[in-house]
C-alpha cells in the first residue's frame, strides 16, 4: 500500500472514531510529516485528497479543519466509510437501509413492469436457499442486484454494486433470526404473486413494506434508536 493511501485510511479511522472531532484543527504538515516518517509532500497530498472527498477544508497559513463528514462529503466519503466496516457508525447502517427503502421500490416496480419473468425466475431461486443466515444473506444480495439488472435504468445497480460486501455482511447478521428468514419468504412470495400477475404498483407496495419492516427489526436486532 503506498504511504499516501496509507495515511488517508489513518486519518479517515481517527475520524469515524471521533478522535479528529468535525470544528477542531488537525496536526501541522510538518507534525504530521514527522508522526508518520514521511515527506511533507506526501503529506500535503493526504490532505489535498481528504479536502475534495469532504473531510476537511484546508486554509491557506492555517492548520486543516476538519469537516462534518455527514454534511460536507459526497460519493467517495461513502467508499471510505464502506472500507472501514469495523468503524462505521451504527446509524449509517440504518441511513443504508433508509436509502435502500427509497430506491427498491421504485426498481422492484420497473423490473416487475419490463422484465416480469426474470423477476419470477430470480423469486423462484428462494424456494431453494436453506434456512441459514449465510445462505439468505447471498440469496438476497443477488436477488437486489438481479432486480435492478432488470430495470432499465443502469444506475440503480451501479449504486447497490458499491454496498456489496457490507450488504452481504450485515445481512448474515440480520438473518441469523429464524422469524427473519420466514417473513423474507413471505415477502418472496407475495412479490411473485404480483410479478406473475405484471402488477408493478403492488410489487412497489411491496418492496416498500418489507424495506420498513426491515428497518424496524434491525433497529430492534441491534438496539439502535
Amino acid at each position: 500500500m503506498r504511504a499516501t493511501d496509507k495515511i488517508e485510511k489513518l486519518f479517515i479511522r481517527k475520524v469515524l472514531r471521533q478522535e479528529y472531532l468535525p470544528g477542531t484543527q488537525i496536526p501541522s504538515e510538518r507534525e504530521m510529516a514527522a508522526e508518520y516518517e514521511v515527506g511533507r509532500p506526501v503529506i500535503r497530498e493526504v490532505l489535498q485528497r481528504l479536502e475534495r472527498d469532504g473531510w476537511l477544508t484546508i486554509r491557506s497559513g492555517q492548520r486543516a479543519v476538519v469537516n462534518d463528514y455527514w454534511k460536507e462529503g459526497n460519493l467517495m466519503t461513502i467508499v471510505h466509510l464502506l472500507a472501514e466496516e469495523e468503524s462505521i457508525p451504527d446509524e449509517f447502517i440504518v441511513h443504508l437501509l433508509e436509502l435502500r427503502k427509497s430506491i427498491s421500490p421504485a426498481y422492484v416496480k420497473d423490473a416487475v413492469i419490463h422484465k416480469p419473468l426474470s423477476v419470477v425466475s430470480l423469486l423462484k431461486e428462494s424456494e431453494m436457499v436453506p434456512d441459514e443466515a449465510a445462505a439468505f444473506a447471498e440469496y438476497d444480495w443477488l436477488l437486489q442486484r438481479g432486480l435492478a439488472a432488470a430495470s432499465p435504468n443502469p444506475i440503480y445497480l451501479l449504486i447497490l454494486n458499491s454496498f456489496g460486501d457490507l450488504y452481504v455482511k450485515m445481512a448474515t447478521h440480520y438473518f441469523y433470526e429464524a422469524s427473519y428468514r420466514e417473513a423474507s419468504r413471505s415477502y418472496y412470495r407475495e412479490l411473485m404473486e404480483a410479478s406473475l400477475s405484471d402488477d408493478g404498483i403492488q410489487a412497489e407496495f411491496l418492496v416498500n413494506e418489507m424495506m420498513e419492516k426491515s428497518i424496524q427489526m434491525w433497529k430492534a436486532q441491534t438496539k439502535v434508536k
